[in-house]
């Protein structure tokens, strides 16, 4: 069985392969300053939670966007399952040319997100991945990565107008009846919400036109249901891409040595 963990900067999702099965994941929070030992107790807890054997685990693959937990995960791997993991990054084969400016720039979760979509819905495509920030992805026709814009998550945005407005306070982050609030928490939770819509439709249909045609648009990432349930600019909805663009990667690496 191959463990796939996809690090970033507020939590990490992990995802346990068997062949093409996706047989369980988990999602735990980051924690900067725990240790390699508390993350592997915990990961060990969620195994056998679910009834499965540590010793049936045969690979992992890291897919990492906070460069210190990458040391972390890396001894978790070699000491709880005793094997040496694969880190996504430069060298490793993605099956993706990469035309960004910097590639060392780009954090692995933009191109594990690029190397899944373009598997399972073709290209041209175009990724949104709701996380600490959103982040738009564009593959051209010839299956090439091009780039793409990030924009600060809701969640961050929103604790920057929790924390900086004296006269607002925490609101939940859901529908409200309508655009036009009545009230404080239905106004913040409009321009929130479907703020956050605007500035999808907008950078989407920026991307359609540079890259042409009519890609499918693929959202992943936490708030992506709730996001793509008041637009019809997303077609696709899967929260497990990027642990499938894990997989996909392991097996165009997993023969290298």
């Amino acid at each position: 069985m191959l463990l796939a963990f996809d690090i970033g900067n507020t939590s990490i999702h992990i995802g346990l392969w068997d062949g093409e099965t996706l047989v369980d994941t988990w999602r735990i929070g980051v924690e900067r300053e725990k240790l390699p030992d508390e993350y592997g107790v915990l990961i060990l807890s969620l195994l056998d939670y679910s009834d499965i054997d540590a010793r049936a685990i045969t690979a992992c693959i890291i897919g990492c966007d906070v460069p210190p937990l990458i040391p972390t995960f890396e001894q978790v791997c070699r000491k709880y399952f005793r094997v040496e993991p694969l880190l996504v990054g430069h060298g490793l084969r993605t099956g993706v040319r990469i035309l960004y400016d910097n590639p060392r720039q780009l954090g692995a979760d933009r191109i594990i997100d690029a190397v899944a979509a373009s598997r399972l819905y073709g290209t041209p495509v175009i990724v949104v991945d709701f996380g600490t920030a959103t982040v738009f992805d564009a593959v051209n026709e010839q299956g090439d990565y091009l780039g793409g814009a990030i924009a600060p998550g809701i969640g961050i945005a929103s604790e920057a107008l929790f924390s900086r407005a004296a006269m607002l306070y925490r609101v939940q982050l859901e529908r409200p009846p309508a655009a036009i609030g009545k009230n404080t928490v239905h106004a913040m939770q409009s321009g929130i919400l479907f703020g956050y819509v605007g500035l999808v439709e907008g950078l989407v249909a920026r991307f359609k036109r540079e890259l042409g045609g009519n890609p499918p648009v693929v959202a992943t990432g936490g708030l992506a249901s709730l996001v793509a349930s008041e637009t019809d600019c997303i077609d696709i909805v899967n929260g497990d891409l990027t642990l499938i663009g894990l997989r996909l990667i392991y097996e165009l690496n997993r023969d290298r040595d």
